[in-house]
């Protein structure tokens, strides 16, 4: 799983992914021009930091890729499973729709998202030549985002779920994620007899599995080629951003996707 290094930027890159053509980055937090406490490739917009800054930054990460900033498609994360088609780049004009899953068959548009502890989602069908990008937090995955971006690959594309190809990308460890009564709960609602084997026991508290519960949500729906990316946020933030390690006051690294060029 390499890591790629470019113009002070590094960014981890799937193997497989790249061999299709598929341009793409999960980028890490190095390489920007943001100070602490977003230091300093910090792309989020909504942190308290300086519009130009993030829009620096972004324009960094668009050329270490080869790729127009004027592509970018990204929307308001609102933790849920709301899915967008992206036909053409998002003009600058128009606010951006609220959707945790961005679609999209055109090599001309760019997917972006923002992390900093929640699972990206990038799920590519090499026959349909078709793309999505995900985002699942504990909310997210107990309503099913994971198998939504599926449905709608499915729905927009005939994508068939047997011939994608899903990266699970950096977010919060399970040793890392200690949660409360009401994700608990959620979990068991949404998975029922499953719910357990996302629940592991770390020192006499719940943990969840953001990982775990995203992959069974896949392979249920029938995705069969499944590549999981376990670097733990919390863990590593000298790589990357996390809410929880840095008590909210953080940044959001960036996962850039585009298709292969026609």
């Amino acid at each position: 799983m390499p890591f790629v290094a470019r113009d002070g930027l590094r960014w981890w890159e799937d193997e497989v992914l790249a061999a299709l053509g598929v341009r793409h980055g999960f980028f890490t937090r190095r390489g920007g021009v943001s100070p602490a406490p977003w230091a300093s490739l910090n792309l989020g917009g909504s942190v308290g930091d300086a519009p130009h800054r993030v829009a620096e930054n972004r324009r960094r990460a668009f050329r270490a890729l080869g790729l127009d900033p004027a592509s970018r498609y990204d929307t308001w994360l609102v933790h849920g499973r709301r899915a967008v088609q992206a036909e053409a780049p998002r003009r600058p004009s128009m606010p951006p729709l609220q959707a945790d899953i961005i679609l999209t068959a055109s090599p001309q548009v760019t997917l972006v998202m923002r992390f900093a502890d929640c699972v990206p989602l990038l799920l590519y069908d090499p026959r349909r030549r078709a793309l999505a990008l995900g985002h699942a937090g504990w909310r997210g995955t107990v309503l099913g985002a994971a198998q939504a971006a599926v449905r709608a690959l499915q729905q927009a594309y005939g994508s068939r779920p047997r011939d994608l190809i899903a990266v699970l990308g950096p977010a919060i460890g399970p040793e890392d994620y200690a949660v409360g009564e009401q994700v608990v709960r959620a979990v068991h609602d949404a998975f029922g007899p499953q719910a357990r084997r996302f629940l592991p026991r770390y020192d006499g508290r719940w943990h969840f599995d953001l990982w775990a519960a995203n992959e069974w949500q896949l392979v249920q729906m029938g995705v069969r080629h499944i590549r999981v990316v376990r670097f733990s946020t919390a863990r590593h933030t000298a790589d990357w951003f996390s809410h929880r390690a840095e008590k909210g006051r953080t940044g959001r690294f960036g996962v850039l996707a585009a298709l292969p060029h026609e």
